[in-house]
């Protein structure tokens, strides 16, 4: 396969209709807005949002490919050589933001980076987390069960699970967003043909890891109290995105359409002036046994 940002781009079109057909018959039929929005340069925007359905209060599916006379700050951070250089990027980033307490929100980019240098220099990135609300053992493991099979090896999953750890962290709070997953950044591992082979199966690999969780806990019934635990913890979604996350910051700096950089941001969310949940209770189950790092595949073996 010879290297080209128009193979990643139509891989990542499909899988955007994929994503995009899956969570519509999964909340019962509900259609995705948007547009498609080019650009001068040849560049697309191409935002897929779903509003207030019966599971999922919102989702966004988009897809981007942008083309750039200097790579913003946020894409130069790991790579100063590359500051000031021309560039081709496209990308796929989901995030569902469901009705449901007991469903977790997700989230899943994808993206891939083309620098015209004297010699071309190319990377992928991407992965997927979760972020659960109540502490279900079998769907965390599940997740990252399927996180495993995506990698291929228990040590490339280890490996990219811890910089799932480690990037998804809040360190003015001192606390982890959610279970973790898979984060990569800079990925060429055995060249172009393996490295889109690997990317393409994360992007397959999303649904399969979701899907049963959302179906499995979509009809559980909830109470307020659980609804407003479940805005608290958006609260934190929304202060990593804004404060941390360096799509968001690369987004604002490259100049992207604002609706769809802030597109991630959940719908609604509540911040309480220190909030504790009760001792003993599922909340605090979920603080302090779900919200850090562990190996849970080691817990499904001893199980």
């Amino acid at each position: 396969m010879t290297l080209s940002i128009v193979t990643v781009r139509e891989r990542f079109l499909r899988l955007q209709d994929e994503i995009v057909s899956t969570l519509s018959v999964l909340d019962g039929g509900t259609d995705f807005l948007g547009r498609d929005l080019g650009a001068p340069n040849g560049g697309l925007s191409r935002p897929r949002v779903l509003s207030n359905g019966k599971h999922i209060e919102k989702a966004a599916v988009q897809f981007t490919h942008s083309l750039g006379q200097s790579l913003p700050p946020a894409a130069t951070e790991r790579n100063p050589g590359l500051e000031g250089l021309p560039f081709q990027a496209t990308a796929i980033s989901v995030i569902v933001h469901p009705r449901n307490p007991h469903v977790p929100t997700t989230h899943m980019n994808l993206r891939f980076f083309l620098i015209e240098a004297e010699e071309p220099v190319w990377y992928f990135g991407g992965g997927f987390d979760l972020t659960p609300y109540y502490p279900y053992r079998e769907d965390v493991v599940h997740w990252h069960q399927n996180a495993r099979s995506a990698c291929g090896s228990d040590e490339r999953y280890r490996k990219l699970k811890t910089q799932c750890d480690d990037y998804f962290f809040l360190p003015h709070r001192g606390e982890w967003r959610g279970v973790g997953g898979l984060f990569f950044d800079d990925w060429t591992e055995e060249g172009f043909d393996s490295s889109y082979t690997f990317v393409s199966g994360i992007g397959d690999a999303f649904l399969l890891g979701y899907k049963p969780i959302f179906i499995r806990r979509m009809n559980t019934n909830w109470n307020d109290d659980e609804e407003h635990w479940m805005l608290l913890r958006r609260g934190r979604y929304a202060e990593f995105n804004l404060a941390i996350d360096r799509g968001t910051r690369y987004g604002m700096q490259s100049g992207r359409r604002i609706e769809s950089v802030l597109a991630s941001l959940p719908p609604r969310a509540v911040w309480m002036y220190d909030h504790q949940p009760d001792p003993g209770s599922r909340e605090a189950e979920l603080i302090l046994e779900y919200l850090q790092p562990r190996d849970w595949l080691e817990t499904l073996v001893k199980s």
